[in-house]
């Protein structure tokens, strides 16, 4: 443990290649971040779409741990379809957990692991968007951590709460998942770029694309904020 930087925890590329004593568990350990990032509100801090995004490109190993396939879309179909799953099974359990404490969270004070503030905005999110705010949840970091578990506290309806949860979970798979496998092949095969060899600057792109809806959403606030006292 000595040799063990923790920035590596900040780079999804850590978790995939991750191995125990010899043996690769990456596939496991993709699978439970997913599932905690959208179900667990001490999960938004966890890597979501970058790491999505990588998994893509490292879909042949992260499978091979499970089966022996030859086909890359098998490949990629396989994993986008158990990331799928983990995303439904994780915002099913943020719906449970807010029906069931909605009220001891509104009332809880802040800590490292919980921001009262995020839940108010994924209620404002959520308020604003109705049920697709599911979906466009599913986009967005922090708020697909919070959005599932405000919906159980507003009681959504269990029905439409899950039409929403496949469909998201398949659309926020599915695209990031595949959109890695295939951009790997096409930048490797049209310009001989290794993307593996330029993951900081993959991550730290997509972190930048990710956040600038809650960006524009902070100064969109601030500027009301400001205006408000000049309207009394």
């Amino acid at each position: 443990m000595e040799n063990f930087d923790w920035l590596q925890l900040l780079n999804p590329e850590f978790y995939i290649n991750l191995k125990v004593s010899g043996v690769p568990i990456g596939i496991y350990v993709v699978l439970f971040i997913v599932f905690a990032e959208t179900g667990l509100f001490a999960g938004f801090f966890l890597p979501g779409d970058s790491l999505l995004f990588l998994s893509g490109i490292y879909s042949s190993e992260l499978v091979s741990t499970l089966f022996t396939v030859n086909s890359g879309l098998v490949n990629v179909t396989i994993l986008s379809t158990l990331i799928a799953i983990a995303g439904i099974i994780g915002n099913t359990f943020g719906y449970w957990f807010g029906a069931k404490s909605g009220y001891y969270l509104y009332n809880k004070k802040d800590t490292f692991w919980f921001k009262k503030k995020y839940l108010i905005e994924s209620r404002e999110f959520f308020e604003k968007h109705g049920g697709r705010a599911i979906i466009f949840a599913r986009f967005v970091p922090i708020i697909r951590t919070f959005a599932p578990i405000v919906a159980g506290i507003v009681q959504m309806e269990k029905k439409k709460f899950m039409f929403y949860n496949i469909v998201s979970s398949v659309l926020w798979a599915f695209s990031l998942v595949f959109a890695g496998h295939y951009l790997y092949g096409f930048f490797l095969e049209k310009f001989q770029i290794d993307l593996k060899a330029h993951i900081e600057f993959i991550v730290l792109g997509i972190v930048a694309i990710t956040t600038v809806p809650l960006i524009l959403n902070y100064i969109k606030k601030k500027t009301t904020i400001k205006k408000d006292p000049e309207a009394e």
